[in-house]
This record gives structure tokens, C-alpha cells and sequence, in this order.
């Protein structure tokens, strides 16, 4: 029961840090400009328990290879390292809130949603969250699907009803910063504990991964920056023709 909600809490952590400016996250604002808020929420509810169940379940099967074990919690631990420089990257729409189907909002969000989060950031946190916790798996989906609601409510809240801009800069920053920090703790367990590497070695390993990913952030900070100043007026989620959502909110 215990690790069962430790597993719990970390799942709830790690995607509220994954999903915030996640490609899902602006999708899920974008559909509630169009759908009531409420309905939005049961698709993406919906949407992500099949999403993450199958990330769980393919996270405990490659857990069974007791062989590879090391290498598994080695690539686990880096991934975080990798899902943090993505969180910098950042995520844009790629026409998903657009598609039209015949079925009512909560079908069409659910498959929008279930869609979009096909190796999505959040969904490969999930696969490497079961590899950490493998006993645990009831307390990784619990706690990765309400992490993927509370980020969603968030973003739905901030941007749509208050019409507030997300503060994207510093919470991309500090989402990528903790997950960079878990990643870099995770490799030094696997380096110290599982390899048993000396003291030296493993000093010299993390100055490299360190200098790697100082410079990788870097890169794509400034390559931000760079795009920032070529775009025009960021998306506003709270600009809804008023007919329309009038019309939509009675679906």
C-alpha cells in the first residue's frame, strides 16, 4: 500500500511537469473554447486511461527481462534527462483540435486526445515510470491520470476562463529543471548501486551527462528565443466568437 502511493504521488508529479505546455495540454484548451469544460475533462479522462494502461502495461512487460534490468533503469533514468529537453522544445498544435467528426464533444476529444498522446511525452513518462515502479502499477496509471487532469484543469482554467497567457517560459523551465533533476539522480543510483562503478568514474560520468545537457538546453533555449521573435501574436485560448460558443456550450 505504501509504495503503491509513493508510486502514486511520483506519477502525479512527473506528468502535472510533462503536460504542462504539452502538445495535449493546448489541446485540451483549444477544445474547450468550442465544448463545455466539463465534457472536455470526461474525454480527456477517458482518452488517457486507454492511453496510459497501455503505456503501463508495455512498461511491466519489458520489466520481465531480468537480464537487462540495469540497462532498462539506465534508460529509464536518462529519459528523464531527455523528456526535460523536450519540455524546453515545447510542443505546437498540428491541426488536431480541427478535425471534424460526426460524434458529440466528449467522442471527438477522446479520440482526439487518445490520438495526440501516441508517443507523446507524457505517454513515454508513463512506460518509464512502470519500468521504476513495476510492482506499482495500479499507482502509476492512478497517479498518471490524474496528473494528466489536474495539468489539463490548469491549463483549461488559466488560459480559458480567466483568459490569463500561461506564464510558458518559466514553467517549461522549471518543469524541465526537476525532470533533468530526477533523471540525473536516477543515473546515479543505476551508476553507484547497480554498476557499482567507482566513486571517480562516476563523478567523471555525471560532469559529461551535465556538460551534454547544459549544452543541449542551451541550444534550444536560444533556438526559442529565435522563433519567438519570427512569430506574431501568440494563440489566446479565451477568444471565442460568441455565437459559435453559445451554439457549441448547448451540445
Amino acid at each position: 500500500m505504501y509504495l503503491n502511493f509513493v508510486a502514486f504521488l511520483v506519477a502525479v508529479g512527473a506528468v502535472v511537469l510533462a503536460e504542462m505546455g504539452d502538445k495535449t495540454q493546448l489541446l485540451a484548451m483549444a477544445f474547450a473554447t468550442k465544448y463545455k469544460a466539463s465534457k472536455v475533462m470526461i474525454g480527456v479522462f477517458i482518452a488517457t486511461v486507454f492511453n496510459h494502461a497501455l503505456a503501463v502495461a508495455v512498461g511491466n512487460y519489458i520489466t520481465r527481462f531480468d537480464g537487462a534490468q540495469i540497462w532498462i533503469q539506465g534508460i529509464a533514468s536518462l529519459s528523464f534527462i531527455f523528456f526535460g529537453l523536450w519540455t524546453i522544445r515545447g510542443d505546437k498544435l498540428n491541426g488536431e483540435e480541427n478535425r471534424a467528426t460526426k460524434f458529440g464533444p466528449i467522442i471527438t476529444v477522446t479520440i482526439a486526445f487518445f490520438i495526440a498522446e501516441m508517443g507523446d511525452k507524457t505517454q513515454l513518462a508513463t512506460i518509464a515510470l512502470a519500468t521504476k515502479f513495476p510492482e506499482n502499477a495500479i499507482g502509476v496509471l492512478v497517479g498518471t491520470t490524474t496528473g494528466m487532469l489536474i495539468a489539463d484543469a490548469i491549463g483549461i482554467i488559466i488560459g480559458v476562463v480567466l483568459c490569463k497567457k500561461i506564464p510558458e517560459r518559466t514553467v517549461k523551465l522549471v518543469s524541465a529543471g526537476a525532470f533533468m533533476l530526477f533523471g540525473f539522480i536516477g543515473t546515479y543510483q543505476v551508476a553507484s548501486q547497480q554498476l557499482q562503478l567507482g566513486i571517480t568514474t562516476i563523478i567523471l560520468l555525471m560532469i559529461a551527462l551535465l556538460i551534454v545537457t547544459a549544452g543541449a538546453s542551451y541550444y534550444l533555449i536560444k533556438k526559442e528565443r529565435e522563433e519567438e521573435k519570427k512569430e506574431s501574436e501568440p494563440p489566446c485560448y479565451c477568444k471565442i466568437d460568441e455565437g459559435d460558443s453559445k451554439e457549441n456550450h448547448n451540445n
